[in-house]
């Protein structure tokens, strides 16, 4: 049974300048060392940052809690599977929160264009 479902779209030179603008303070409090290392190797790394960053928004949507409860933005990382999948993985009080919503599984796609991210993340019970 579906939990919620969230989706969040983002223009991908807002993250490119937040990048510009605050460098690692940016990066060290929105996204976990496997995503920095993950981005930092790509040739466009803002738009893979932002489809993270769409992914984390839509996550707290699909969660129905926003950025609140102690839930930090690094208890919510986009890792790839080998084939290139990608997959949730939550730790911290946002994993706590599933775990009392009986929320058992977590469904992302990422999509990006040379200007946008989107990101639909769906949860079930």
């Amino acid at each position: 049974m579906i939990y919620g479902i969230g989706i969040d779209i983002i223009e991908i030179n807002r993250i490119e300048e937040l990048i510009e603008k605050m460098a690692d303070k940016f990066l060290n409090r929105v996204f976990t060392p496997e995503e920095r290392e993950y981005c930092d190797k790509m040739a466009r790394r803002a738009s893979h940052y932002a489809v993270r960053f769409a992914a984390k928004e839509a996550f707290l949507k699909a969660l129905s809690t926003g950025l609140t409860s102690g839930i930090r933005w690094k208890d919510i990382c986009v890792i790839n599977e080998p084939s290139g999948k990608p997959i949730l993985k939550i730790t911290g009080r946002a994993l706590e929160i599933m775990n009392e919503h009986g929320i058992t599984h977590s469904h992302i796609s990422l999509s990006h264009s040379r200007t946008l991210a989107t990101s639909i993340v769906t949860l079930e019970i």
